[in-house]
């Protein structure tokens, strides 16, 4: 058994151990939040009861009947009428009845494709009403059609309605869905090799695309096709391994649940596939981690892990935005301790979930936060700080290896008041301007003015007010600290408060800084709602220099 199956082995295990002792609700099901929640720790249960790797901590056979009897009621909720424009659908939320609750558009898009894998790999162990149960549903999605739409996007929908294409037309033997799957797949792949994925670092969606893709490939019996789809897993996992940082996600994130921000909490492929930390106790998105697996390419495997010297990772994304195609440019420096960036441009994404720029740190255990950014609080913003994502589009950016200049020159007509996350460490902290260390980074933190601090859970909350707020963040890591002298905070507060930035508020909001790293002086200028100008050196700053191409 290799490393990657013992963590696979690991996360079952978990997972199945949580559905065993869970009670069932008075329906029959774990959960009335979400449909999928069901069906994928029952896949778990089923999985670790049959599974003959090792001893489960429960009775095989009574696991094996109680993850029968979820995986019944889960299908039983599946739309059977051919008449509805539903047919084939499950219902999402599922609260206060399931029994009643509406067929949605989205549990059938990536579960319809793993219930196809899940009977592949485990039909010959289920029971027959079982079986016959997988057999009807798998049938009716195949007649729904939810897979039948043309690429227009290029998004995570359309990657599992191509995967679907493949998989259910191969085992309906539907030869012209093969090829139109087939066809889906190569133009996908052409298009994010020239212009990039448009859901740039989105989280969990892109699990999705990795989700589907590995699906089919390990379903498809024909190796033109397998080879096709290999080559699309070795894309997404290049691209994965890029912006990797110990099960953290580097750099912009163009969408993201609550649980990825300000900590990344969704990483289980990562865990399987890298390895490199510890697997969290708290895992909000279990999908099929621990069922489904492919290698990443050695090449991205070992840029992922074996991260000895600092990277500077730069690259364009073609996006359509409101009917515009706009070319973004992100931005990462990754070090083995921290990494920083963003997209040098805003842009308007779905339900405002973006995090324009960050810096990470490696994956942490107890809830502990290991993000570290500043923004204006936009649409969406819950007033709480529990959930701090929502930005508006009010910030001019800097971003040069290990710091991020940004200032929020704000308009009358929106909050006076910018948001900042700190992940939880050692901090002390001085008028205008906050000195820490979290696991092995020192971050030096310069505010434009006064702040006050707010203790969440797993991180603490800065509040700035001002219509003009600015911030400056440099970042060192524990053994560059080290080569120069430094062995503590005191130290290196003492040391980065000899070099604190100038703001400048006058007609042009203006900040300069000398990098204590790079010794390099950096300016960036905000002019009302005119934008802004960004200079290294004293150059504006170019994207030749940094040679950004496709991803």
């Amino acid at each position: 058994m290799n490393q990657h199956q013992k963590r696979m082995n690991e996360i079952v295990r978990s997972i199945a151990d949580k559905a065993w002792s869970k009670p069932l609700l008075d329906s029959g099901l774990w959960f009335h939040g979400d449909i999928r929640d069901n069906y994928y720790y029952a896949s778990y249960l089923f999985a670790a009861a049959v599974s003959p790797a090792e001893e489960p901590g429960f009775d095989r056979s009574e696991g094996k009947q109680l993850a029968e009897k979820v995986l019944h009621r889960v299908l039983e909720l599946q739309e059977k009428d051919q008449d509805s424009p539903m047919y084939g659908h499950w219902p999402l939320h599922l609260h206060p009845v399931p029994d009643q609750a509406p067929p949605h558009e989205l549990p059938v898009e990536l579960m319809g494709s793993l219930m196809v894998y899940f009977y592949h790999i485990y039909g010959q162990h289920m029971s027959r009403e079982l079986a016959e149960s997988f057999e009807a549903a798998l049938g009716n999605v195949y007649k729904g059609n939810f897979y039948r739409k043309p690429l227009e996007h290029y998004g995570h929908h359309e990657a599992k309605f191509t995967a679907a294409k493949l998989i259910f037309g191969q085992r309906y033997k539907d030869q012209a869905l093969i090829e139109d799957g087939r066809d889906c797949l190569r133009r996908t792949l052409e298009l994010i090799r020239q212009e990039g994925m448009a859901e740039y670092g989105s989280l969990p969606w892109f699990w999705h695309w990795i989700q589907a893709f590995t699906c089919a490939f390990e379903l498809a019996e024909h190796e033109e096709l397998k080879a096709e789809l290999a080559e699309m897993l070795d894309h997404l996992w290049t691209l994965r391994a890029s912006l990797y940082l110990k099960g953290a996600w580097v750099g912009a994130h163009s969408r993201g649940w609550p649980h990825d921000a300000p900590k990344d909490a969704n990483v289980l492929h990562d865990y399987v596939q890298f390895g490199d930390f510890k697997l969290p106790d708290e895992m909000p998105r279990t999908e099929y981690a621990g069922l489904l697996f492919r290698p990443a390419p050695e090449r991205a495997r070992s840029i992922a892990i074996n991260r000895q010297q600092p990277a500077e990772v730069c690259s364009t994304i073609i996006k359509t935005v409101e009917g515009e195609r706009r070319v973004l440019h992100s931005y990462a420096y990754i070090t083995g301790q921290f990494a920083a960036g963003g997209l040098w441009e805003r842009v308007k994404e779905f339900d405002n979930e973006q995090l324009r720029w960050l810096f990470s740190l490696p994956v942490r255990l107890d809830g502990l936060g290991n993000q570290l950014y500043f923004f204006h609080p936009g649409e969406g913003y819950d007033e709480s700080g529990r959930d701090p994502r929502h930005q508006s589009e009010w910030m001019e950016v800097l971003y040069h290896q290990n710091t991020v200049l940004a200032l929020y020159p704000l308009p009358d007509e929106v909050q006076a008041e910018v948001i900042g996350v700190l992940p939880e460490g050692e901090w002390l902290q001085e008028p205008e301007a906050l000195y820490g260390k979290a696991e092995e980074t020192y971050f030096a933190v310069y505010l434009s003015g006064s702040y006050e601090i707010r203790q969440q859970d797993g991180y603490r909350l800065v509040v700035c007010r001002g219509r003009r707020s600015g911030v400056v963040v440099e970042a060192i890591g524990e053994p560059q600290a080290k080569e120069r002298g430094i062995v503590h905070l005191k130290q290196f507060a003492s040391e980065m408060s000899l070099s604190k930035p100038r703001f400048i508020q006058g007609e042009e909001f203006r900040v300069d800084y000398t990098g204590m790293l790079t010794g390099e002086e950096l300016s960036l200028r905000a002019k009302g709602r005119s934008g802004a100008k960004a200079l290294i050196q004293g150059q504006p700053v170019s994207f030749d220099h940094y040679t950004y191409g496709a991803q």
